[in-house]
């Protein structure tokens, strides 16, 4: 799944642009293709973030699919509690910028999307300042604007499997 999507957000509070940019390795079959995850590409460019767009009281964002699970495409353990979680929960990771360093952590946020809503709990953060390593599976850092959600988060917004894996949404907090 090859993502397209923006990288800088005006909004309130203002823009949220590149911090720097970070060069792609990959070593050979070491990237997990799980739920079609991209694989970084060695020396591709990929920006990094510190930031990413302003919270409002419907923040708009790119619904990514990921696993939470040990061995699985999300990489190390969460972020919050150093743990792996099961996707058969609703669960999900925010950018680095809206994780706000663990501040969010075991956050209830609501996803809107597909003519639906559903609660989540915020356990990881999709890393926007590196990647292309181990600890990231040797994907690239995540763009400023991703709720990357488990399967439950999916499954209760009715999106039909062959769709899943970038979705426009808009998220609230509880």
């Amino acid at each position: 799944m090859l993502l397209e999507m923006s990288f800088i957000v005006e909004g309130r509070g203002g823009t949220c642009k590149p911090s720097g940019k970070l060069r792609g390795k990959t070593p050979s079959g070491k990237c997990n293709r799980d739920n079609d995850s991209d694989c970084c590409k060695h020396g591709e460019s990929y920006p990094i973030f510190q930031c990413s767009p302003p919270v409002s009281r419907r923040t708009k964002a790119v619904l990514t699919l990921n696993s939470f699970e040990k061995g699985k495409d999300g990489g190390g353990p969460s972020e919050c509690d150093v743990k792996f979680h099961s996707d058969n929960k609703p669960i999900v990771a925010l950018s680095t910028g809206w994780f706000n360093h663990k501040k969010r952590c075991f956050q209830s946020i609501t996803i809107h999307g597909n003519g639906k809503k559903v609660k989540a709990m915020v356990v990881d953060e999709c890393d926007s300042t590196t990647g292309c390593d181990a600890e990231h599976d040797f994907q690239p850092p995540c763009p400023n604007n991703v709720v990357d959600a488990s399967r439950a988060v999916w499954k209760a917004l009715s999106v039909p499997e062959k769709d899943w894996g970038s979705l426009d949404i808009e998220w609230s907090e509880d």
